[in-house]
């Protein structure tokens, strides 16, 4: 069965389609200049064009203390967009830097230092980053192994047999300067996809997470704080059954998008095993809470998701969240979600927050990413306002 909400899964999810040749890509990036400039001579003025270079940003409001980032690619095209995507929000400073180990053999979740230099690297920069990275516990994480295979890879993992893998992880991430790296260990267990998931045998994965934590703490050097993060809801099993107790658990995240089950944003809060569920549990621990995916989904464009969302965020106070932005979930690099990408904007640029001015459209054009790194940015915006009345 394939993952529900199709969020980020290693390297290989994400790749994206073949891209068109230079000359194609070209003539629409000139297409979409041109039909901006003639907006503007056609009767309206353009304003706040490249938004990205317009005024210099307002000192930042005073912060909560939750560190924001986002998912913006896997491998070092991820640590690049980060960059872009703080001069969308107009300065917003960005302290997460996350991505996802591949799951597809051993020893790419061993962590290849090629693949994590370049976010080590970005961690290093600035004392007070937190660089997020997804493990997964099984290789052929998302192959649809059976129940009954992953029984026997369960009790394998609770025996001892992989622990050698997650020491050379753990020692890789030491030598590149990230101790205190997030993991956040075989995410959404919860559910029904992965290798690495609990339902299967309960009793054996938590023995199994155990014995992974024990042998990534075993490295001298490390400081790891280790992410439990269940997907929103019961899903196959409830995610509660799966925890591996408090000395082996660091944060309590939730992966939570706008899908069922949950019609409304109440219902994600309140249902069995959602989002008031877990920060219950989280206090009654005194652990912290994290959101490490979340975004729009079934639902599309969805701007009262995403504002209650960000509410929820900024009363619960968690160490972290980050956005899943791509098509379907985002708001940045997915130009499907205007209303949506608005009102993130809105409240996560500097200075007061608030809704944009009414009258005034604006029109994006992906300007992909090679011509994006000109600009600082994928997009380009145009926002009009009519000459009519001397405004």
């Amino acid at each position: 069965m394939r993952q529900r909400h199709g969020g980020p899964r290693g390297a290989g999810r994400h790749r994206r389609p073949a891209a068109p040749g230079r000359r194609r890509r070209l003539t629409t990036a000139c297409v979409g200049a041109a039909v901006a400039g003639a907006l503007v001579a056609g009767g309206a003025l353009a304003t706040d064009v490249l938004r990205e270079d317009g005024p210099r940003p307002r000192p930042p409001r005073a912060s909560s203390g939750t560190a924001v980032g986002a998912f913006l690619g896997s491998d070092s095209a991820g640590v690049r967009r980060i960059a872009g995507l703080q001069k969308w929000l107009g300065g917003t400073r960005l302290r997460v830097g996350h991505t996802y180990l591949p799951g597809d053999r051993w020893v790419n979740i061993e962590g290849r230092p090629g693949f994590l230099r370049p976010w080590a690297q970005w961690r290093r920069a600035e004392a007070d980053r937190l660089f997020v990275l997804n493990v997964p516990m099984q290789e052929r994480n998302e192959e649809n192994v059976p129940d009954h295979e992953v029984r026997r890879l369960l009790a394998r993992g609770a025996g001892g047999e992989f622990d050698h893998h997650f020491r050379t992880l753990a020692g890789r991430l030491v030598s590149l300067g990230v101790p205190d790296t997030v993991i956040v260990l075989g995410w959404e267990m919860n559910g029904t996809t992965y290798t690495h998931r609990c339902a299967p045998d309960p009793k054996a994965w938590k023995a199994y997470w155990r014995r992974i934590v024990t042998a990534m703490r075993s490295v001298p050097g490390q400081e790891f704080r280790f992410d439990f993060a269940p997907s929103r809801g019961r899903d196959a099993i409830g995610w509660t059954e799966c925890y591996p107790g408090d000395d082996v658990v660091d944060i309590i995240g939730m992966d939570s998008y706008d899908q069922p089950p949950g019609e409304t944003f109440d219902d994600q809060v309140n249902q069995p095993y959602g989002l008031r569920h877990q920060v219950e549990f989280a206090a009654a621990r005194g652990k912290p809470v994290s959101y490490p995916e979340w975004g729009l989904f079934r639902r599309g464009d969805n701007p009262q998701y995403v504002r209650r969302m960000l509410e929820w965020i900024e009363e619960q106070k968690p160490l972290y969240h980050t956005i899943s932005d791509y098509c379907p979930h985002g708001v940045w690099r997915c130009a499907e979600h205007p209303r949506s990408s608005a009102v993130f904007r809105s409240a996560l640029r500097p200075g007061p927050g608030g809704p944009p001015r009414p009258g005034r459209p604006e029109y994006c054009l992906d300007l992909e990413d090679w011509l994006g790194a000109w600009f600082g940015g994928r997009r380009l915006c145009v926002t009009l306002s009519s000459r009519e009345g001397g405004r």
